[in-house]
C-alpha cells in the first residue's frame, strides 16, 4: 500500500470514528522521554530489590565502578550501529542455571546484531568452548525468539572439568580465533567467573603457543591478540558481592512464595508445622526474604547462627503462636544453615526437636531444584536484557588495557565493576563465616541484607515487648484503588506500632470511614497471616477528605488520634495535600501522616516504585505469555492489549520490555500517524520472516482518540491478507492476585518505616500536652529515592507533580523504552530534528534541551 493510501484510510477512520482531534500535547515540563539509547537515570532513582548500600557515587561495596552505564546521544547513533562491524561476540552460560538468563542470551544476540556484530552461542556452556564444532553455532535474530519467557538456558550449561587445565583453555581459544571471536560474554556465578579473567590473562600465551603449534597464523593471532571479557552474575542464590540482584534470584523467590502458599492451606486445615528448606549453601537472602515474605515463625540463616539456646526459643515461641489461636507453623531453613560452632542445622533435626518437645504434626518440604525452574518472572527478564544490552556495549567498547569486568545492577542503573574484586569480596563472606565472624559476613552482606534481618526479627515476636505507658495512638488507613501488599504493609505498620508501645487503630474505607467514625483498635493478631493476602482487608476507597473535614476533626478527637499512615496511590498524595490546606482552619489536621505508595499504576510522586506495580506487571506478563503462546500456534496473528495506569505508561513499558512487545503505546511518549504506519509496516515485514506473530500493548489512557478499539479496528485493515488482529482488555485482574515477593518485602519494610518515623514525629510534635503538627515536614511522602527509603515533604512535591493527568513530571523507566524498541527490531532514528524518521524516540519541545 502506498503511504499516500494508508494516510487517507487513516485519517477516514479518525474523522468517521471521533472526528479530526489533535493528540494531547506535552508542554515544556511534562514528562518526556530521551534521546538516549541507554541512559543513566536521575541521582534519586532506585531499584527497590537492592541488597548491598552504595558507600559512594565512584563505588559499590567498596569497588570501583569502572564505567557508567553506555550513554548514546542522537549525535552518537551512527556511530552505535556501525560499533560493531567486523567483530564477532559469544556468549555462554555456566554452572547451575537461573531464570532470566535466556533474556540476557536474547539481549546479547539482539543488540550484537543491532551493532553489526556477529553473534554466536557456545552450547553447553565452557564444555561447547572447548570441543567447538557444532557447539559453536552463529545466532540470528529469529533464532533467539520465544526465550524470554523461558525458565534455565537454551543453549545450555555444564561443569567442565576440561577447561580448568590449560590444554582445555588451548583448545577453547583454538576455537574462537578460528572463527573471528575475540569478545566473550559469559553469563554465571562466580566461578565461572573466575575462570574467564583465568582464561582473559593467560590470552597472549595461549596465542603463542597455538602459533608455534602451527595451529593459527601469524596474521590469525595478531587480528586476535587481545580477549575482552563481560560477565553477567546467573545465579539464585544472590549471593555475588557488588551487584544488588544477580538473574534469577527474584524468580527463585516466586517459585518459593507459591510452594509456602499452598502448604499454608493445608497446615491450617490440619494444624501442622512446615518446616522448609530453600536453597543457600553460603548465602541466606532466599530464606531470609522468603520469612519476610510470609509472615514465618522461624529462620535459620548460615551469616547468622541462633544463640545456643534456641532449641528452647524455638519450642517457646511455636507453643506461644498456638495459644494465640494460629493454626499453623512454618518455620524456613536456609541449606547452610548452621549453630555458633559451625554445626549444620537440618530441616529433619528441627522437624524431629518439633516432634519430640510439642508433639506437633510435623512435616518437612526440601524445595530443591524447583526454585530453579518455572517462568522467569518479569524483573529478572528486565534485568538480564538490560545487562545483556550493556555487555555488548562494554565488550565492543573494550580495550587491551581494559580490566576484566562485571555488569552489575547498582539501583536502576548498570554500571560496569572490575571482575575479580568482586569476585573476592564474595569470597570474603565465605571466609568470614567459616571463621565464624558472623558479625563481618553480615557487614559484609550489606546494609540492606541488614535491614530485612532486623525488620524480621522484631516482627517475628509473638509477645510484643511490653513498653510502659501505651502514649501515642496511631491510624492506619488504605485509601484509593486496591493494589496487591497493601494488607502486608498494614500488617507491618499495626505490628511495629504495637512493639513500640503505640495504640493502633485502623480506618476502613478510606477517608470516608474516616468521617464516618468506622475506626476500630487493632492488636497483634489482628493482622495474623495478613502478608500474602491481595487486595485490602481494610477497604479502600477513592474519596478524598476536603469535603469532610469538620467529620474527619471531630473524629480525630473522638479517638485521640495523634499520627495518621495513609497506603494508596495518589488519591493518597492528593489527600495528605488536602490535609497540608485543611490545617489552616482545624487544628485537629495539625498531627503527622505519612504516605506509603501503593497503587498498580505506579504514579506517585516523589517514589520510583509502587506497593503492587510488580504484582500487576507479573500478571500482564503471565497473560502476555499465553497469548504470544496463542499466537505462535496460529501464525500470523497480531494481539493489541490494553494495561492499566491511568496516564502513566509504566506498567505498558516494563510488561512490553519483559514480555517482547513489538510496541507500547503510552501517553509520556506522544505517537502519530507516522509511528502507527511504522508499527504495522514492522509488523508486516515481520510476518515474512520464521517469527509470525505479534504484541502490541497499549496504556489505557495513552490517547484519547488512538483508543484500543481504533487500533484494533486499524490494524485489522491495514493487516488483511497478511495477519489477524485480536485484542484483549486486561481490566482489573491486574490488582487482583496474591502479592509477588518483591510487593510483600517492598510493603513489610515500608511499614516499618513509616512507623518508626512516626513515633519519631508524634514525641517531636508533642507541645503543651498534647500533638500539635504544622510543619512541612510533618506530612511526607515514604518513597524508594537514592537507594534508600527517604521521607519527602507532600508540599515539596507538587512542582514535581503533573496534576492534570496524575503523574509525576519526570520517571525514571522512561530511559528504558529504546531498549524495547531495538529488542523488536526497529531501525530506530534518534535524531530529533524537524526530518525525524517513522520511529521517533523524543522529540525537542520548548524550553527543553537533549540529554
Amino acid at each position: 500500500m502506498r503511504k499516500e493510501e494508508f494516510h487517507l484510510k487513516f485519517f477516514m477512520c479518525v474523522i468517521q470514528s471521533r472526528g479530526l482531534v489533535r493528540p494531547p500535547q506535552r508542554t515544556a515540563g511534562e514528562a518526556s522521554t530521551s534521546s538516549t539509547l541507554i541512559q543513566k537515570p536521575p541521582p534519586e532513582t532506585d531499584n527497590l530489590k537492592s541488597l548491598h548500600a552504595m558507600d559512594d557515587p565512584g563505588t559499590v561495596e567498596g569497588i570501583p565502578v569502572l564505567k557508567n552505564e553506555w550513554i548514546m546521544t542522537h549525535e552518537e547513533h551512527h556511530a552505535a550501529k556501525t560499533l560493531g562491524i567486523g567483530k564477532a561476540i559469544a556468549v555462554l552460560t555456566s554452572g547451575g542455571d537461573a531464570q532470566g538468563m535466556n533474556a540476557a542470551v536474547r539481549a546479547v544476540v539482539r543488540v550484537g546484531i543491532f551493532t553489526g556484530a556477529r553473534v554466536f552461542f557456545v552450547h553447553e556452556g565452557y564444555q561447547g568452548l572447548v570441543d567447538g564444532g557444532d557447539h559453536i553455532r552463529e545466532a540470528t535474530w529469529e533464532s533467539v525468539s520465544m526465550m524470554l519467557q523461558l525458565g534455565g538456558t537454551v543453549i545450555g550449561s555444564a561443569r567442565c572439568k576440561d577447561f580448568r587445565e590449560r590444554e582445555g583453555r588451548l583448545r577453547a581459544a583454538h576455537n574462537l580465533v578460528k572463527r573471528g571471536i575475540t569478545n566473550l560474554c559469559v553469563i554465571g556465578g562466580d566461578g565461572s567467573l573466575t575462570g574467564a579473567d583465568t582464561f582473559r590473562s593467560e590470552w597472549s600465551d595461549l596465542l603463542s603457543d597455538l602459533q608455534k603449534a602451527g595451529k593459527i597464523t601469524a596474521e590469525e593471532a595478531t587480528k586476535s591478540s587481545y580477549l575482552n571479557i563481560v560477565g553477567l552474575v546467573g545465579s539464585i542464590d544472590n549471593d555475588f558481592c557488588g551487584t544488588d540482584m544477580t538473574i534469577g534470584t527474584d524468580s527463585a523467590l516466586h517459585r518459593i512464595i507459591e510452594i509456602v502458599d499452598a502448604i499454608t492451606t493445608t497446615a491450617q486445615s490440619h494444624q501442622r508445622t512446615f518446616v522448609l528448606e530453600v536453597m543457600g549453601r553460603h548465602c541466606g537472602y532466599l530464606a531470609l526474604v522468603t520469612s519476610l515474605s510470609c509472615g514465618a515463625d522461624w529462620v535459620f540463616i548460615p551469616e547468622c547462627p541462633p544463640d545456643d539456646d534456641w532449641e528452647e526459643h524455638l519450642c517457646r515461641r511455636l507453643s506461644e503462636t498456638r495459644t494465640r489461636g494460629s493454626r499453623l507453623n512454618i518455620i524456613i531453613v536456609a541449606e547452610g544453615a548452621i549453630d555458633k560452632n559451625g554445626k549444620p542445622i537440618t530441616s529433619e533435626d528441627i522437624k524431629n526437636l518439633v516432634v519430640k518437645r510439642l508433639g506437633y504434626d510435623t512435616r518437612v518440604t526440601v524445595l530443591g531444584h524447583v526454585q530453579r525452574g518455572g517462568t522467569p518472572s518479569a524483573f529478572d527478564r528486565i534485568l538480564g536484557s538490560r545487562m545483556g544490552v550493556e555487555a555488548v556495549m562494554a565488550l565492543l567498547e573494550g580495550t587491551p588495557d581494559t580490566p576484566a569486568c562485571v555488569v552489575s545492577l547498582s539501583g536502576n542503573q548498570a554500571v560496569r565493576l572490575p571482575l575479580m574484586e568482586c569476585v573476592q569480596v564474595t569470597k570474603d563472606v565465605t571466609k568470614a563465616m567459616n571463621d565464624r565472624k558472623f558479625d563481618e559476613a553480615m557487614k559484609l552482606r550489606g546494609r540492606s541484607f541488614m535491614n530485612n534481618w532486623e525488620v524480621y526479627k522484631l516482627l517475628a515476636h509473638v509477645r510484643p515487648p511490653v513498653t510502659k505507658g501505651s502514649t501515642h495512638t496511631v491510624a492506619v488507613m488504605n485509601v484509593g484503588a486496591p493494589a496487591a501488599g497493601m494488607n502486608a504493609a498494614v500488617r507491618s505498620t499495626v505490628r511495629i506500632g504495637l512493639i513500640q508501645g503505640n495504640r493502633v487503630l485502623v480506618v476502613h474505607d478510606g477517608f470516608e470511614g474516616l468521617a464516618k467514625g468506622q475506626i476500630e483498635e487493632a492488636g497483634w493478631s489482628y493482622v495474623g497471616g495478613w502478608t500474602g493476602q491481595g487486595g485490602s482487608k481494610l477497604g479502600t476507597k477513592r474519596t478524598l477528605p476536603k469535603k469532610s473535614f469538620e467529620q474527619i476533626s471531630a473524629n480525630i478527637t473522638k479517638f485521640n488520634i495523634q499520627g495518621l499512615v495513609i497506603i494508596g496511590g495518589f488519591e493518597a498524595y492528593t489527600g495528605g495535600l488536602e490535609l497540608m490546606e485543611g490545617r489552616k482552619q482545624f487544628d485537629e489536621l495539625c498531627i503527622p501522616f505519612v504516605v506509603i505508595p501503593a497503587t498498580v499504576s505506579n504514579n506517585v510522586p516523589g517514589s520510583d516504585f509502587s506497593v503492587g506495580a510488580d504484582t500487576a506487571l507479573n500478571t500482564i506478563c503471565t497473560t502476555c505469555d499465553r497469548i504470544k503462546q496463542s499466537a505462535a500456534g496460529t501464525k500470523r496473528r497480531v494481539f493489541i492489549i490494553e494495561t492499566m495506569g491511568g496516564y502513566c505508561g509504566y506498567l505498558a513499558t516494563m510488561a512490553g520490555l519483559a514480555a517482547g512487545a513489538d510496541a507500547a503505546y503510552i501517553f509520556e511518549e506522544p505517537f502519530t500517524i507516522r509511528d502507527l504506519q511504522a508499527n504495522v509496516e514492522h509488523l508486516v515485514q515481520k510476518m515474512k520472516t520464521t517469527v509470525k506473530r505479534g504484541l502490541v500493548l497499549r496504556n489505557e489512557k495513552c490517547n484519547e482518540n488512538y483508543t484500543t478499539d481504533f487500533i484494533f479496528n486499524l490494524y485489522s485493515e491495514e493487516g488483511k491478507g497478511i495477519f489477524d488482529s485480536r485484542k484483549n482488555v486486561l481490566g482489573h485482574m491486574q490488582q487482583g492476585g496474591s502479592p509477588t515477593p518483591f510487593d510483600r518485602n517492598f510493603a513489610t519494610k515500608m511499614g516499618a518505616k513509616a512507623m518508626n518515623w512516626m513515633s519519631g514525629k508524634i514525641k517531636e510534635s508533642y507541645r503543651n500536652g498534647r500533638i500539635f503538627a504544622n510543619t512541612p515536614d510533618s506530612g511526607c511522602v515514604l518513597g524508594m529515592r537514592k537507594r534508600a527509603l527517604v521521607f519527602q515533604p507532600v508540599t515539596e512535591l507538587k512542582d514535581q507533580t503533573d496534576f492534570e493527568h496524575r503523574i509525576p513530571k519526570e520517571q525514571w523507566w522512561l530511559k528504558l523504552r529504546p531498549i524495547l524498541k531495538i529488542l523488536a527490531k526497529y531501525e530506530i532514528d534518534l535524531d530529533t530534528s524537524e526530518h525525524a524518521h517513522l520511529e521517533h524516540i523524543s522529540r525537542k519541545r520548548s524550553g527543553e534541551t537533549s540529554i
